[in-house]
């Protein structure tokens, strides 16, 4: 493997084509593309600055780097990345790629990233203005995340969630397939039109949560006072620790929960209209 040490480079594409190849310490200045269509390439303690460096480019480590906003849409059309120890400052990152690990890495501006995506692993990751995040992407597994951004797991399929604090509006739009444990979801509309979504002693907070829901499993669930009007013509089976604000014409399956401020059956619920709501003995 070629090693390039303390260099800067900059222009159209001054490493095009590069294959089996190690930076450390390169910058890579205003410009496009320097490692398009490239192979097997390691980046460490890097600075990159210039747009799109990483397109169409098969298997990279990258460890230790800082991607300015500069560096916006950096990497897309790409396969087999394992990101460590970085700071993603540019948005629009991960497009239409495959198998990525993302490991300690920070994305502060996460405005639409990770789009049709299959195979992304993150783990110790925070991300914020995330509006957007995860559209079309499958196959997911997350641990020990943070995130703030709306609209966030749009039509996402085969989901996995752990220890996770989501602060998203209409999170988990669409989805199939979504399994989250031990963690804390806030922001209103969550699940909508959700088909296999399953919450785990999970944290629910935002109003409208879990409505048109499919299939619909919630175990050891609470939620905050705010979580109004919840599962409205959803199909559910619910066990839920503590109080239920309110909830609105469910449409069919059952509701545990320790009490329940307001229950909303009108002319509008669907059928079979069969929903059980069981309060516990005290």
């Amino acid at each position: 493997m070629k090693t390039i040490r303390n260099e800067e480079f900059g222009g159209e594409r001054p490493l095009f084509e590069s294959h089996d190849l190690r930076l450390e310490n390169v910058t890579i200045h205003a410009g496009e593309s320097a490692l398009k269509e490239c192979s097997n390439i390691e980046a460490i303690n890097c600075r990159f600055e210039g747009k799109y460096p990483f397109w169409h480019v098969d298997g990279f480590y990258i460890k230790d780097c800082l991607f300015t906003e500069g560096a916006r849409a950096a990497l897309w059309y790409s396969k087999n990345l394992v990101m460590k120890d970085t700071l993603v400052e540019a948005p629009k990152m991960f497009r239409e790629m495959q198998n990525l690990s993302l490991e300690n890495v920070k994305i502060p501006n996460a405005l639409e990233t990770l789009w049709h995506c299959d195979g992304v692993r993150l783990k110790n990751v925070e991300v914020s203005k995330a509006d957007y995040l995860f559209m079309h992407t499958d196959n997911i597994e997350i641990e020990d995340y943070k995130q703030d951004g709306n609209y966030s797991f749009q039509y996402c399929r085969n989901v996995v969630i752990r220890n996770a604090v989501i602060y998203s509006k209409d999170a988990f739009w669409g989805t199939e397939n979504v399994t989250v444990y031990d963690s804390t979801i806030i922001g209103e509309y969550l699940g909508w039109h959700s088909h296999n979504l399953r919450l785990v002693n999970c944290r629910i907070g935002g109003t409208q949560a879990l409505c048109y829901a499919h299939d619909l499993i919630m175990e050891n669930c609470t939620m905050d006072e705010d979580a109004d009007l919840c599962f409205e013509n959803s199909e559910l089976k619910a066990d839920i620790t503590g109080r239920v604000t309110s909830i609105k014409n469910p449409r069919t399956g059952e509701i545990k929960a320790d009490s329940v401020g307001e229950i909303i059956i009108d002319e509008n619920i669907k059928t079979p209209a069969d929903c059980k709501i069981i309060m516990r003995e005290k």
